[in-house]
């Protein structure tokens, strides 16, 4: 995660690096900031359920099919009896 997370920042030095930290203190306040870490960790936390969600989803459909085949194999099975 640290070499994506590097990977997105590109050649940044730490020079560039501290003063977008001190543009950012700015803009927001030593007090907004903390408010807006934990909006931005409730987004991702939102985000990351609803891609469960959507995962629960697509797999749904896949067991309700191969459960549909279960039962209809022993049909089958008495109907050639």
């Amino acid at each position: 995660m640290l070499n994506s997370i590097l990977l997105l920042f590109g050649n940044l030095g730490t020079t560039e690096l501290i003063i977008i930290v001190f543009i950012i203190l700015l803009l927001f306040g030593a007090k907004k900031i903390p408010e807006l870490m934990k909006g931005i960790g409730k987004g991702v936390r939102s985000f990351k359920e609803g891609m469960d969600e959507v995962k629960d989803e697509i797999g749904k459909p896949l067991e309700e099919a191969s459960d549909k085949d279960k039962k209809k194999e022993p049909e089958s099975e008495e109907s050639t009896k």
